[in-house]
């Protein structure tokens, strides 16, 4: 069929689904995709409607995409949700008997913004499956990386029902989209690899509370010269509540994500645990999840190595199983702290001293934000001794310095403590990730919520950081966590 002949049969084809799938509904939620440099634009409608959905759309462009947009539409109006989050532009083109390079961008389209629909019902108060009757269905948090995609891969070959869900946590065109696990980018990406599964997949957008819970707090933590910890905060108030919230609405029994950590109950109800990999270990940034959250969660590569979990991708022709890992902050991917402090906070470089424990001046720096307790490099200060940062002032524009040993300490003040044992059980502490546990002792402390404590060490921490999470320890069990004030 030559190229005008087959846009005349779009346009049939347009034609004769249109009249049903095109239109207004009265409970909406809606995706749109396209634009600039097209100019095709592609809108669609979902309704639920007792289990189903209701589907519309509306079309601007090019025969294609119209057709593209009323096919993406028939497919998915009176399907469940979790039928329609498998549709993806292989589904349009197929029911459109095929299409030509520009069609294929007109089905991608009409995916992606029936996608987008889907993510707005995903965020909403609507329940969108109940329960299966026979095996067990399991929400997996994919991010596109190697480590979510075998985690999806083990509970599907467990036996279980897995549907995806990636987070949107952030666009900005300032920072790498390819280097974050939560641009739209990397949606598009883990979207492909749940398809590519055979895999239901829904998005959830957090980015606006993303931004008020994690973000300007980070930025008002620099303002007042401490070190914040975002990604404690994220997974303990943030992402795997909204996630759990949507695995109940999915009817899903669990949540699975692809940390290194794994869960153990000592009697008195779950626990993290440190992963079985100490080079991975990841329960420091988890250290803030409630235990009933615990409850409902599950890690499946918490006995496994990096190397493992890479061979299993390898293994089973994962597109993934090579892929490098993000080493930024998702939202400061590719950009740098101090170019996204200026941005978004408002901390443009500001002239300021650099003294000594005595106040005495010993040089100049560009801004207090650029530096925290323990940095040694950068300084520009001569010196017989190296010196490092003991303390920023956010209120004067200082930084403090002086030898190592003037960073020893052997107590350590706490804020907004979380003890879900008694104090009698800590018995170790990490003050930053991937740090040495060090022994510590708290005393006849209840479990609960402690507005401050002390942590009495058992030997000298060096670069203890305000703003930065403690997380108390039982052996390899977190058993509560803190912010060093």
């Amino acid at each position: 069929m030559d190229t005008e002949a087959f846009q005349h049969y779009l346009s049939d084809r347009c034609r004769l689904v249109a009249p049903r799938f095109d239109g207004a509904l009265d409970d909406t939620f809606d995706g749109a995709a396209g634009g600039a440099p097209c100019g095709d634009v592609i809108r669609v409608s979902l309704e639920p409607d007792r289990g189903r959905l209701r589907a519309r759309f509306a079309a601007e462009g090019c025969a294609a995409a119209r057709a593209a947009a009323a096919a993406v539409a028939e497919a998915a109006d009176d399907v469940e949700p979790l039928a329609a989050a498998r549709i993806d532009a292989a589904t349009v083109e197929e029911r459109l008997g095929g299409l030509t390079l520009q069609g294929r961008h007109a089905a991608e389209l009409a995916a992606d913004a029936l996608h987008r629909a889907l993510a707005s019902l995903a965020g909403s108060r609507h329940g969108l499956a109940d329960p299966p009757s026979g095996r067990e269905r399991v929400l997996v948090a994919l991010s596109g990386g190697v480590d979510s995609a075998v985690a999806a891969l083990r509970e599907r070959e467990r036996g279980a029902e897995v549907v995806a869900v990636t987070l949107k946590l952030w666009a900005d065109r300032r920072t790498d989209a390819a280097k974050s696990c939560c641009s739209p980018l990397a949606v598009l990406g883990a979207r492909g690899l749940a398809h590519s599964l055979g895999v239901p997949h829904f998005t959830l957008d957090l980015e606006e509370r993303f931004r008020a819970g994690v973000v300007e707090p980070f930025v008002a933590g620099f303002r007042a010269g401490t070190t914040p910890n975002p990604c404690v905060a994220c997974n303990g108030e943030l992402r795997i509540d909204a996630m759990l919230e949507l695995a109940r609405r999915l009817g899903c029994s669990r949540l699975v994500t692809g940390h290194y950590a794994r869960i153990a109950d000592d009697g008195g109800g779950p626990l993290l645990r440190a992963a079985a990999d100490p080079a991975k270990d990841q329960s420091y940034m988890l250290a803030a999840l409630r235990p009933e959250a615990l409850r409902r969660l599950g890690f499946p590569l918490a006995e496994l190595t990096k190397p493992e979990v890479r061979e299993l991708a390898a293994r089973a022709g994962l597109p993934v199983a090579g892929k490098a890992e993000s080493q930024d902050l998702c939202f400061l991917a590719g950009e740098g702290k101090l170019a996204f402090l200026a941005r978004h906070g408002g901390l443009a470089e500001r002239e300021g001293e650099i003294v000594d424990g005595a106040g005495e001046v010993l040089g100049r720096h560009r801004g207090h934000h650029g530096f925290t307790v323990g940095q040694r490099r950068g300084l520009g200060v001569a010196a017989p001794e190296p010196l490092y940062v003991l303390a920023t002032d956010g209120a004067r524009n200082r930084v403090v310095v002086g030898p190592r040993e003037e960073l020893a300490r052997r107590t350590v003040r706490v804020r907004e403590a979380t003890l879900h044992r008694a104090g009698g059980r800590v018995d170790r502490v990490r003050l930053r990730y991937h740090a040495k546990p060090l022994g510590c002792e708290l005393g006849p402390v209840p479990a609960g919520e402690h507005e401050r404590l002390e942590l009495e060490l058992a030997e000298p921490a060096f670069g203890v950081a305000p703003g930065q999470t403690a997380c108390l320890l039982d052996g390899e069990l977190v058993v509560g966590h803190a912010t060093i004030a």
